[in-house]
């Protein structure tokens, strides 16, 4: 009994000093990433479903509104592969709303040309048009989105990076619009939790949004509003992802 309470004492301490060093590191990115992002800037996410907000995002999303930047948000589809596309539509705004992004700024496109389903190959260029237009109107000087591997692989999340990779090579988005895609980890990684904070820390990155514990909670929240898809093993994902916590993210 007595070697089982010095483990759990252990644990304990150890879970204390990352949560701690955890805390620090997101107070210290905060002060240098502030020169890496322009000064209260109009940042776009980009997903391709309802529930990509929270369940990949998040940290982006709260990271920079705590830095004061106006955060707007572009999803490509309803979610509809079970005909569930009007619920998830509604879920989606209250996540939205949860994470700080007002419904006048969330853009759902939900139209045929744009199917949620991870086989069939989204037409890139009617993707182009709409993103661009989105930025024009909203004057828009900072892109996110995924990255070549789309954190999970589905085809409609490579479709956005395609899209936006092939604008960026082009010199096709206005002056000044930076584009950061969120990298895609092995699966070890993705599910270590808070547990990946060492190895984000030294990994290779420009911007790394880190959530503070009162943080997480609030990310945590936003993606319990899509109840539509809260299967079992979306709730051990909520659990487990670093996505939940960590993003690290890439300039073009």
């Amino acid at each position: 009994m007595e070697v089982v309470w010095v483990l759990c004492v252990a644990i304990a301490v150890l879970t204390w000093g990352l949560l701690w060093v955890w805390d620090s590191a997101e107070r210290r990115k905060t002060r240098e990433q502030a020169g890496l992002l322009a000064a209260e800037s109009r940042a776009l996410v980009v997903i391709a479903h309802p529930d990509d907000e929270a369940m990949f995002f998040a940290p982006t999303v709260i990271g920079l509104a705590r830095q004061k930047h106006r955060v707007s948000l572009l999803c490509f589809s309803a979610g509809n592969y079970y005909n569930q596309g009007e619920i998830r539509k509604k879920e989606l705004l209250q996540s939205c709303d949860v994470l700080g992004i007002p419904s006048s700024h969330v853009m759902i496109i939900d139209n045929r040309d744009f199917p949620d389903d991870p086989g069939v190959q989204w037409d890139t260029e009617r993707v182009a048009r709409i993103l661009l237009q989105y930025i024009a109107v909203n004057g828009i000087n900072l892109v996110v989105t995924f990255d070549a591997g789309g954190v999970s692989g589905h085809s409609n999340h490579i479709a956005l990076y395609t899209t936006v990779r092939t604008l960026h090579s082009e010199e096709k988005f206005p002056k000044g619009c930076s584009v950061l895609t969120l990298q895609s980890v092995n699966v070890l990684r993705k599910y270590l939790s808070f547990l990946d904070l060492p190895w984000s820390l030294l990994s290779t990155h420009d911007v790394l949004f880190v959530l503070t514990s009162e943080e997480v909670a609030q990310a945590k929240r936003a993606m319990c509003c899509h109840h539509s898809q809260l299967l079992w093993f979306r709730r051990l994902y909520i659990l487990f992802s670093r996505y939940m916590r960590i993003n690290s993210l890439h300039f073009l």
